[in-house]
């Protein structure tokens, strides 16, 4: 299963240089459709250690407390710039939590209503955080929510309607770990920031005096906003220290509309052991893990040979998304991979009771920059209930997607992936999900377990997010 080791210190953090593309030097710009930097670059000449988001954890108090406020970040040591975040000025803290009541309170000091959408989270509608739930500016929101569901990573972010992908692109987005409290037990890399490293992957537009900046064009609203430099934890530039053991790395593609097909640099594999809902029931071995925006996935990677290698993406048009270092003096405490993860994953097939066809549209009046973002032929509206679920049932969902693939969420419920395009699911789609991308089609099976009310229902939706503020959205009550 996993052995502890003993590590030699020499007390010195080594950064083991390279000589290919990282996303600690000026040659990332790549044609087509990768990563470009600026014509001036700001990063700093000696790269900085990769910090992690702070850490509230939940667990003792049952209780937790946050805020949306503004900042001024400068992130490529040009000019500073107008941010927000959650109790910081860009993006927001790592929850811990686990199951059981936690009485939440989100305050607003920004001059605008924000949200805070719990993205992963099994519960009620009144508690879910999306458009219909504002916190207004000077104000509190105050769920009392009980948490029921397997140990994962999910998400938070505000979902404001026709500003989602403003606020979270200034920094309204942050990162939960549901736990147990048994990932040593089963083998798993468990020291926050150590062997178990937290990942917000997102693509930000920078202009040549090195300033964020958020201006879609329209074909940025066609084909959702893609910038030119990658953050990972609100960070240009850093490395990411790790032990030479076994460590997991949990990663959130947390970008507007860019998907990320990671692979190692020295061709290493990623052990995929959690999807977006939990734990597979032993690790996977990939050579290419594909994330769309909204999606989470946990794997396992050896640092214990040869020198660390660079998490890559686009394996034909190749980019830096984040360089490792081997750092001697942290205790490398998992020297092998897990054979057991979890339990059997519970299979849905022959209970759905109903079929649904979903269409993620994109009309004419789109491309001749009006609307046409719809689902089903419908563009999104506050007022209309699209369709009623049965609470505790199960239904087959048939999600197709024209024009460009979607990345396609639904709030309050985990979903397995019954096929891709008539295949069967990717690894990635094995396990539970909340979101999937849909370049064609994909069947899905859902259980609707906790309810959703004509007041405060359920969304479900495109997680490009200028697609979803465009009106490529619905929503459902569940009773």
């Amino acid at each position: 299963m996993h052995a502890t080791a003993e590590k030699t210190k020499d007390h010195r953090y080594e950064m083991k240089r390279r000589d290919f593309l990282t996303s600690a030097t000026a040659a990332f710009a790549v044609a087509g459709g990768g990563l470009a930097w600026p014509a001036r670059v700001f990063a700093a000449e000696t790269p900085q250690r990769l910090q992690m988001p702070p850490l509230i954890d939940t667990r003792a108090s049952g209780k937790l407390a946050m805020t949306a406020q503004a900042g001024s970040s400068s992130f490529l040591g040009g000019p500073s710039v107008p941010t927000a975040g959650y109790s910081q000025g860009y993006l927001g803290p790592t929850v811990i939590m686990q199951n059981g009541q936690l009485a939440a309170e989100i305050g607003n000091t920004l001059g605008e209503p924000v949200s805070v959408h719990w993205h992963g989270m099994k519960i009620a509608g009144d508690h879910d955080g999306g458009p219909h739930q504002p916190v207004l500016p000077g104000e509190f929101w105050k769920p009392e929510m009980q948490v029921n569901q397997d140990p994962a990573t999910i998400w938070y972010h505000s979902h404001i309607h026709e500003r989602t992908a403003q606020q979270v692109y200034n920094g309204l987005a942050g990162v939960i770990h549901v736990t147990d409290g048994k990932d040593d037990d089963r083998g798993l890399p468990s020291a926050y920031g150590i062997d178990d490293l937290t990942l917000v992957l997102q693509d930000r537009s920078f202009d040549r005096a090195g300033r964020m900046v958020y201006e879609p064009s329209m074909m940025d609203r066609m084909h959702g906003f893609h910038g030119n430099r990658m953050l990972i934890n609100g960070q240009s530039g850093a490395v990411a220290a790790v032990p030479s053991g076994v460590v997991r790395l949990r990663l959130l593609n947390g970008s507007n509309a860019r998907i990320y097909n990671l692979f190692l640099s020295d061709g290493r594999p990623m052990h995929l052991v959690a999807t977006d809902g939990g734990f597979l029931p032993q690790p996977l071995a990939l050579e290419v893990l594909q994330l769309a925006p909204g999606e989470r996935a946990e794997i396992l990677v050896d640092f214990s040979v040869a020198d660390a290698p660079v998490l890559m993406s686009d394996p034909v048009q190749s980019y830096g998304v984040l360089e490792f270092a081997v750092d001697e003096t942290l205790p490398a405490r998992i020297t092998s991979l897990p054979d057991k993860i979890g339990s059997q994953l519970e299979d849905l097939t022959g209970l759905d009771t109903r079929t649904r066809q979903i269409s993620l549209d994109m009309g004419m009046g789109m491309m001749m920059g009006g609307g046409g973002f719809a689902i089903n032929g419908k563009s999104f509206d506050m007022d209309r209930i699209d369709f009623n679920v049965v609470l505790g049932s199960v239904e087959r969902w048939i999600i197709r997607s024209s024009m460009v693939a979607h990345p396609f969420h639904v709030h309050g419920v985990q979903f397995r992936v019954l096929s891709e395009d008539g295949s069967p699911p990717r690894p990635e789609n094995s396990g539970w999900k909340d979101t999937v991308l849909v370049p064609g089609e994909t069947e899905i099976l859902a259980r609707f377990e906790h309810p959703a009310s004509k007041e405060m229902p359920f969304m479900f939706h495109c997680h490009i997010l200028e697609h979803e503020d465009a009106g490529m959205m619905a929503q459902f009550t569940v009773s």
